[in-house]
């Protein structure tokens, strides 16, 4: 780390020609920075360098003057994936066994980062460089806005970070969060805001600050986008550059893709096109309108990519006008491969009919709110025939440990090592390898400490090797894939894997055998015709899983159906708690110690107020207007509305009037089950309102708040923050196990005060 020591006389007056200065550095020779440009759920086909129609000019710029890799893999997942990148180890390994969110408290599930596995950030600043993360994170489970901030990313070795925690980003109205607190967006959506432009902003005034300050100093820009997760968001005139570009529909597109990527040298001549998924409809099958639909939906998917590329274009822009664009080690990726999550019609709200295989009534949504789609008052996802179509010439998608949730672009940009640029690159490599070729171009070591805390070894292997010389033999001969229990492994020129996704039991699952040295699509399994070859790679699966914390799998599978869930997790059991607050005179997110999941339990909510009769306002709300429920007085009256997913609204209203003065209003959220629940109000511990609930919403960005909705609104019958302006003295919050009789729980309570 550079310093300047000061070396002077001790036990007299000293002048200042009594100093000399030390400089200590062990900052690497002419060490050029480092970029990270991380996308969301893009797949492996979706740029135009890697054969798709979509306009990507500056991240083709990126590859016709670096290196394209056909033959790199990911995780499959988000927060996975960004351990290993971040890490250089295996994400069971670092503690991240699937997405962050779903800890489990075993060593492959602890919900945030092995403080053993440090960042590539917490290492450069080991050799004196300035780091700088911008945009997702979601790589902690605490999001409470007085931290634990050892987890965010100023505690993973940034100096300075701009984006948002959560797994997905409201590109209109994100919450955003600087360094270590919740900032509103700078603008409005109405006033043409939109999260990728503003990221860019930030990773550019970092760069620009810094680079003013330290000239001579390196940086490291981690810069994640939301694109190209849903929701799809998009500029109007960025979508209308692709209307009637996908009228031809899936099927017509991915054998024009197909054909590109031979064309262009991204795959091999040999390379077969694998089936489109039974469960998705021929497009010549589909009903005209439906056509209409679901072509707007990619329209909208290709306009944000484009809008993405030419935020990274700025960004390309300003590195060249301070001629540090050629001074920069970049590596562009995505994180997974295209996601299904959208269903078979897609979806223009919420995170609803996402399993794969469902049918809805998304695409009649889609038609009525046909050029709403992609606009601030949309939450879409293209539905699944597209996401084959990214995945192009792959089978299966995100989540899947099939080549088509594992296997993605890389591009890599350095002219000081890259002597053929334009070219493709063959060899298989992992993303645990990134960090590790990082350091391996710099000619230095990880630290055996950070912070304290004893490092463990990389797991990923270095690819500079490949940056040299594009003929170089494989050095990466094994790798494991699992999560949520799809899982595979290969091993020179082999894979075997498994679709757990729809399984019911580890034992019943059938293991698939490729000859991916041969079947570039993993189009033919070979597992009859090679039994013991196999038994082989099953083999070298549990060595894998034994030397990196694979087991305990978790459960269940985002695709998978709610009768699936059900069947598997049986009702959900969740341990009583409760908890308490005091005086809210102020809005208070709900995070850390004070969350419970309300969506998923039966709770009361009790509130101990006092009002006049013209305050009103937000007591409790969840969410935002694309799925939540919120709990408040309007016009005298109590309320409960639950949003599920702007398609449905389930409003209560009190019988009589809050009283003025002090008063005590609760609701109980009495849920049966996965699809049936009971909301009652209460008024001074009397009843007065019920509705049933039958339609759940899945998606709850915007958190859970006390006294406003500080981001977008639930109900439409306010406007945000529409903050409580009586007083809130006590709250208390008590959920229970499910299975006990909630009314009567309840009653019991009630007739005890």
């Amino acid at each position: 780390m550079s310093e300047k020591r000061f070396v002077g006389t001790v036990g007299r007056t000293v002048r200042d020609t009594d100093f000399r200065f030390e400089e200590i550095n062990n900052r690497p020779e002419h060490a050029p920075n480092v970029i990270y440009i991380l996308l969301d759920d893009m797949g492996f086909a979706a740029l135009g360098c890697y054969g798709s129609t979509i306009h990507t000019p500056n991240i083709d710029r990126l590859a016709n003057e670096g290196l394209r890799y056909n033959n790199f893999h990911t995780t499959a997942v988000c927060s996975a994936t960004r351990a290993s990148l971040l890490t250089g180890a295996n994400h069971h390994k670092v503690g991240i066994a699937s997405l962050v969110d779903w800890k489990s408290g075993c060593e492959n599930g602890i919900g945030h980062l092995n403080p053993e596995y440090g960042t590539l950030a917490e290492i450069l600043k080991e050799y004196d460089y300035s780091t700088f993360a911008v945009g997702k994170w979601h790589l902690t489970d605490a999001y409470s806005q007085v931290g634990p901030y050892d987890t965010w990313p100023l505690g993973k070795g940034f100096d300075r970070y701009y984006g948002f925690l959560n797994p997905c980003c409201d590109q209109y109205h994100p919450l955003l969060v600087q360094d270590n607190s919740y900032i509103p967006q700078p603008k409005s959506a109405k006033d043409g805001y939109h999260a990728s432009e503003d990221l860019t902003d930030h990773a550019i005034d970092f760069i620009y600050n810094q680079k003013n300050s330290f000239p001579d100093k390196p940086f490291f820009l981690y810069l994640a986008y939301g694109a190209t997760h849903d929701p799809h968001h998009a500029p109007q005139e960025y979508i209308d550059r692709y209307k009637g570009k996908f009228d031809e529909g899936w099927d017509v597109l991915r054998e024009q893709w197909f054909a590109n990527q031979k064309k262009i040298g991204i795959i091999p001549q040999d390379a077969e096109l694998t089936d489109r998924a039974s469960y998705v409809e021929a497009w010549d099958h589909l009903p005209k309108e439906h056509q209409k639909a679901f072509a707007r939906h990619m329209e909208v998917y290709a306009g944000f990519l484009e809008h993405t590329d030419a935020q990274i274009g700025r960004l390309l822009d300003y590195l060249e006008s301070i001629d540090q664009l050629d001074n920069t080690v970049i590596a562009f990726l995505s994180d997974n491969g295209a996601s299904a999550e959208g269903g078979r019609e897609g979806r223009v709200v919420g995170l609803r009919g996402g399993e794969i295989t469902s049918v809805t009534n998304e695409a009649e949504l889609a038609i009525e709110h046909l050029d709403e789609i992609g606009g601030e008052y949309t939450y879409p996802h293209y539905p699944t025939g597209w996401a084959n179509l990214c995945n192009t010439p792959f089978q299966w998608y995100k989540i899947f440990a099939h080549e088509g949730g594992v296997k993605d672009p890389l591009i890599i940009r350095y002219p000081g090592l890259i002597k053929d640029p334009g070219s493709v690159r063959t060899q298989y490599h992992h993303v645990s390898d990134l960090t590790p070729t990082v350091l391996d171009i710099l000619g230095v070591k990880k630290p055996s400490t950070i912070k304290g805390v004893h490092q463990q070894p990389f797991t990923g292997t270095s690819l500079k090797y490949t940056l040299e010389d594009g003929s170089a033999e494989d050095r990466k001969h094994v790798q494991y894939y699992e999560v949520l229990g799809n899982r595979g492994i290969y091993k020179d020129g082999w894979k075997a894997v498994v679709n757990h996704t729809f399984s019911d039991s580890y034992a019943d699952d059938v293991w698939e055998l490729y000859h991916v040295e041969n079947d570039y699509s993993e189009k033919h399994d070979v597992a009859q015709q090679y039994p013991d070859k196999l038994q082989e790679l099953q083999e070298e699966f549990f060595i894998e899983a034994g030397r990196n914390n694979i087991f305990p799998m978790q459960l269940g599978s985002p695709h998978a159906s709610r009768e699936h869930w059900w069947k598997i997790l049986g009702p959900i059991v969740y341990p009583e708690r409760e908890v308490n607050f005091k005086n809210i005179f102020q809005p208070y997110r709900l995070a850390g110690a004070s969350e419970i999941k309300l969506d998923g339990v039966s709770y009361y909510a009790s509130f101990d107020i006092e009002r006049t009769s013209s305050d009103q306002g937000v007591l409790l709300s969840e969410g935002s207007r694309f799925g939540g429920f919120v709990f408040y007085i309007k016009d005298n009256y109590l309320h409960f509305v639950y949003n599920a997913n702007r398609v449905k609204y389930f409003k209560v209203t009190s019988g009589v009037k809050v009283p003025e003065g002090k008063v005590n209003v609760k609701y109980l959220f009495d849920r049966k089950n996965l699809d049936d629940a009971t909301v009652t109000l209460y008024i001074n511990g009397q009843e007065a309102g019920q509705v049933h609930i039958d339609f759940f919403y899945m998606l709850a960005e915007g958190g859970t708040w006390l006294r406003a909705t500080p981001h977008t609104e639930v109900s439409p019958d306010y406007e945000v923050p529409f903050e409580f302006a009586g007083t809130i003295h006590a709250v208390t919050i008590h959920s229970y196990q499910t299975g006990v009789d909630a009314k009567a729980y309840l009653e019991a309570l009630l007739a005890e005060e």
